[in-house]
Parts: C-alpha cells; sequence; structure tokens
C-alpha cells in the first residue's frame, strides 16, 4: 500500500487525549486482541507502575522567564531532529487497523517522530522506509532486531534494513523467552493466520532438542539459542549501522553494552509484558544515567502518556522517549489520522509543559524538576 492510498479517517468525538484513545479503542479491538496489545506479565504490577511513577515526579515551574526562540530539537546519534519522541517497535499492527504500519510509519513521518520498527512487522521494511524517507522533517527510522539462530538469515534481514536505508538497529535484548501473559492466555490470544512477520519469512527455526528426564524444555533446549554479550560483537561486525541494546536496566549491564560497542542502551522492562515486578522505568532511568555517564545515549519508554512525562524523562537525563500502546491506540482509532494525533498531542503537551516551567529547551529540562 502507498501512502497516497492510505484513506483520511475521522477521529471519534470526544478524543482529547492519549487515555479518551485508549477509551475509544477497547471498544473497537477484539477481547484477545485487546488483551495482547495491552496485557502485562502475570499480575501487571510493572505494567501499572510505569504509568505511575511518571505521574508521582513533580515539576517545579520557574516564571517570566525568556522562551521566545524556544524549540523541541534533540540531537541523537549525530543528527538533530524535531523533538525526541519515537514510535515504540510493536508487533503485528495489522491486528489494529488494516494499514498497519504503513499507517503508523506515514503518521510518524509527518509529524517528525521517530519509528523503531518490529521485526515482526506486519507489512515489509522496505515498504515502511520508503514511505518515511522522503519527507525532510521525519524523524529517525530505525529497525528493530530479535538476535535468531539463523545466522545466515540474520545477517540478510540486517542487510536489508541498511539496502532500505534504516538509519540504526535496536536490539531487544530483555525478551529470551515470553513472560508468563496471564491476561492473554484467560482472552485465548491467536494471532490470524493472514496476520504473519513478513520480515521473517525464510528464516530457519531450529528443531527442539532430544531431553532426558528431568531436563527443562527452556533452560536446556529454548535458552542454548539464546544471545549473549558475545553475540554483540558479531552483529556489529555484519552492519555499519549503529546499533542500541534495547532492555537494559541494571547499572552494570550498561556499562557492559557500552564496553561491546553499542551505540546507546534503551532502557525498558518490555512495557511491563515480560518480568513482573521489575522497577518501573521512570525509577530505572537515573542508574542507567549515572552508569553510563554521558559516554552514550539513553532513551527509554514504558507508560509515558502525557506530554509532561516526556520532559521528567529528559529532566532525568534521557536523549528520547519511545511510546507504544498509545499509537496503537490511535491506529486503532482512526489509522494514520489516530496515530497522528497521538503524536500531535504528545508534542503540543510537551511544549505546553515547557513553557509552564519556563524551560526554553530540552537542554535545561533537569532545571524543571521539583528536587532539581
Amino acid at each position: 500500500m502507498s501512502s497516497a492510498s492510505t484513506t483520511a479517517q475521522t477521529l471519534p468525538d470526544g478524543v482529547v487525549t492519549l487515555a479518551d484513545h485508549e477509551f475509544h479503542a477497547r471498544g473497537l479491538l477484539d477481547e484477545a486482541v485487546w488483551a495482547y496489545f495491552n496485557g502485562g506479565a502475570a499480575d501487571e504490577l510493572t505494567l501499572r507502575a510505569n504509568a505511575q511513577a511518571w505521574q508521582t515526579i513533580e515539576l517545579l515551574p520557574r516564571v517570566m522567564r525568556q522562551l521566545s526562540g524556544g524549540h523541541t530539537r534533540v540531537n541523537l546519534l549525530g543528527r538533530e531532529w524535531p523533538h525526541p519522541i519515537l514510535v515504540a517497535p510493536m508487533a503485528y499492527q495489522r491486528l489494529a487497523h488494516p494499514h498497519a504500519e504503513q499507517a503508523t510509519a506515514l503518521a510518524a513521518a509527518a509529524l517528525g517522530a521517530g519509528l523503531v520498527l518490529s521485526t515482526q512487522a506486519s507489512t515489509l521494511l522496505e515498504d515502511v522506509a520508503r514511505t518515511v524517507l522522503p519527507e525532510p522533517d521525519r524523524g529517525p527510522l530505525w529497525f528493530q532486531l530479535y538476535l535468531l539462530p539463523d545466522r545466515g538469515f540474520m545477517k540478510t534481514l540486517v542487510q536489508r534494513a541498511e539496502a532500505a536505508g534504516f538509519d540504526a538497529l535496536v536490539l531487544t535484548v530483555d525478551a529470551p523467552v515470553q513472560g508468563a501473559r496471564d491476561r492473554e492466555r484467560r482472552a485465548g490470544f491467536r494471532r490470524p493466520a493472514d496476520i504473519t512477520a513478513v520480515n521473517l519469512v525464510g528464516r530457519v527455526a531450529p528443531s527442539p532438542l532430544s531431553l532426558r528426564p528431568g531436563q527443562s524444555r527452556l533452560f536446556d533446549d529454548l535458552m542454548t539459542h539464546a544471545p549473549t554479550w558475545d553475540d554483540i560483537a558479531w552483529l556489529r561486525s555484519i552492519t555499519r549501522l549503529p546499533v542500541l541494546l534495547k532492555g537494559v536496566v541494571h547499572p552494570l549491564d550498561a556499562r557492559q553494552a557500552l564496553s561491546c560497542g553499542a551505540a546507546g542502551v534503551i532502557v525498558s522492562n518490555h512495557g511491563g509484558r515480560t518480568l513482573d515486578t521489575m522497577p518501573a522505568t521512570a525509577t530505572l532511568l537515573p542508574r542507567v544515567m549515572q552508569a553510563v555517564a554521558g559516554d552514550a545515549p539513553v532513551l527509554v519508554d514504558g507508560g509515558i502518556r502525557r506530554g509532561t512525562d516526556v520532559l521528567k524523562a529528559m529532566a532525568l537525563g534521557a536523549s528520547a522517549v519511545l511510546v507504544g500502546r498509545p499509537v496503537l491506540h490511535g491506529l486503532a482509532n482512526a489509522g494514520a489520522t489516530g496515530v497522528a494525533h497521538v503524536l500531535r498531542l504528545l508534542r503540543d503537551e510537551l511544549e505546553i509543559s515547557m513553557a509552564l516551567t519556563g524551560c526554553r529547551t530540552l537542554s535545561h529540562a533537569a532545571a524543571t524538576l521539583s528536587h532539581a
């Protein structure tokens, strides 16, 4: 589908916040699909904590400051971008809307937002790149990976991303196995046969091992293929693109990532979908910032629902933020129009928050926190 064929849709009446988008999308999506997109692991404590943690951080305004000429621009991986908001990698967006990742890409490019395309996208990566790259005011275009055992296929996939024009690779490192997603299982989610990870067609999955009595299918089979730090060197050896690691939450892992040549790290608990009872990302971010000590960009996702949350993340030292589920809600509500509205709301609220705290540029964001 080309961008020209993305028919504009109208937003539902009364949608003026990201919470409104979530409310309306809830009535549009199948119960099982809703559970897949919005559910978390186990008791969903981390899922809820992510949003709550941003809400508890307080802003302290300064008044009567000279703010003319202020802006939201940021520098990331050697380039200047319009603002620090990126769309997080999310799989199978065709479950939310027929135009899927193509609609999300169109909206992100038009709004100057970055886009991290999931390796499990339901749209070809080349089609997404052709939508984003012509936009002169676009944000970053990154491709997310899981390290698969089929190294030949992985190399080809990385080469495809390079040839298509992606700016960087994002390696997800915090999900060697899927979390215990109870809500998803209760709802009986099954991915429809006609919605597939089209960019992974042709990969060869390893055959299950024959286990002896008492052996674990997880530890003695599946985890034998799980990536390790040594694999980062291999990935960097096959690409000219910078590699960021997503899912780094421990300070020692952050330092290890940089020693392995990572161009940056993304503080993420996978939206509360993997290990429940993890701390919120707003709590984890300062620890990682201290460990990285300015040697590389640190991004953060998880629970960001307001422009004030974006400002708080930047105040804590983040280089940019990623937003996930609200984008899916906007997509379900009105395709590209809905996604654009979500991104526009976040940027507008960010600018309002900056103006009301006396913050002219995001390089001064730290002074907006009440404990600064």
